[in-house]
């Protein structure tokens, strides 16, 4: 899709024209592959705020073929050391790139300083998160890569269910690496990250990771997972019980289910990050759990599974339609289990869009 990348540049250049320099050098893979398409391992990007012909892309001889089909569109140059080449080409034009920015939030101390030494015919100038700013605001071809991601995840979690997967004397790790498996049946490249899968006590560990622990009726089981997509995540929660539930844990799954929809309510273009948080955080407030519940709302999701914005008490900034959240209160009852519902979705003017459709009804199985 290169028109869809040319317009990520174009409004780039619009970014760099009013950080005061005349291009960007992008050494992030990530935004490179957000500007250009390129899903290979090494690569450098120099973006002038004149326009796409000043504008060079460089990879090394490993994927001739493959920049030829993902980045048709733009000048590129080999070389095994991208960012070295880069530099020579600047130097060649210097007057040109006499002000280059570059991703200093990506760039150690070290490789900084070996970036003044190659770009030495220019002044290198610290522009942090000027993609990032970007991507914040997602497109709608990766909107639709984000549907994706989550159908995949949805029709995984719901063959599991057919499946018999969730039952008593199945571990964590089994149940983990089955819903990885389906997840990859249904069109995903890989998980979004390590999939949680907690059971009993565990679930009452906000970030389990998947043991030897066998599944038990009565327990609560957790499991937090995603797909990817065209290299955009998933991310969904979704609590279980197995076996008739105990009243201690209808209770607690309501309070939970109660607080996601009034954080998923709240999510709306100019809403304060911090003021969304708070709408889940209070119900869990007035019902005496504000302490079981110690981490955040929520958080972007897109080419990483978190990334901006933060949907948290210490947040800062406001929604904007289109950005891509998760919203994912939990309480979590230490030595007895716990429970967390998650969806993402996008911030739409007309309300929030839920990507990840498998119910958040109580579940027993």
């Amino acid at each position: 899709m290169p028109e869809t990348h040319a317009h990520r540049r174009g409004a780039l250049r619009s970014l760099i024209t009013e950080s005061g320099v005349d291009a960007l050098l992008v050494t992030d893979l990530l935004n490179i592959r957000y500007l250009t398409g390129f899903t290979g391992s090494n690569a450098a990007l120099l973006v002038h705020a004149g326009g796409e012909a000043q504008t060079v892309f460089c990879t090394d001889g490993r994927y001739t073929t493959q920049s030829a089909s993902e980045v048709p569109d733009l000048e590129r140059v080999m070389g095994r050391a991208s960012d070295r080449v880069l530099a020579d080409f600047a130097a060649r034009a210097h007057s040109t790139y006499g002000r280059t920015g570059f991703e200093s939030q990506h760039v150690s101390v070290e490789d900084h300083e070996a970036l003044k030494v190659r770009f030495d015919k220019v002044t290198l100038i610290r522009t942090p998160g000027l993609i990032e700013q970007l991507r914040a605001v997602k497109d709608e071809v990766e909107v639709a890569a984000l549907r994706s991601a989550c159908a995949a995840a949805d029709r995984a979690l719901a063959d599991l269910l057919a499946a018999g997967g969730l039952s008593a004397g199945r571990t964590e790790l089994e149940v983990a690496r089955d819903l990885e498996n389906r997840m990859l049946e249904h069109g995903s490249s890989e998980p979004s990250f390590a999939t949680i899968v907690a059971a009993g006590p565990n679930s009452a560990i906000p970030h389990h990771q998947p043991t030897g622990a066998e599944l038990r009726e009565g327990d609560f089981v957790k499991l937090d997972f995603g797909a990817t997509v065209d290299g955009y995540h998933s991310d969904m929660t979704r609590t279980f019980v197995l076996g008739k539930a105990a009243d201690w844990q209808r209770e607690l799954y309501d309070l939970v289910h109660r607080a996601q929809a009034a954080g998923t309510a709240a999510v709306f273009p100019g809403a304060d990050v911090s003021e969304v948080d708070a709408a889940a955080r209070s119900v869990i407030a007035a019902a005496g759990r504000a302490e079981e519940f110690a981490h955040g709302l929520g958080h972007g999701v897109g080419l990483e599974v978190h990334e901006a914005p933060s949907l948290a008490t210490t947040g800062v900034g406001t929604l904007s339609a289109g950005m891509a959240v998760t919203v994912e209160p939990g309480v979590y009852l230490a030595g007895r289990g716990g429970v967390r519902i998650e969806d993402t979705l996008v911030v739409r003017d007309s309300g929030p869009e839920l990507l990840t459709l498998s119910t958040k009804d109580l579940v027993a199985v």
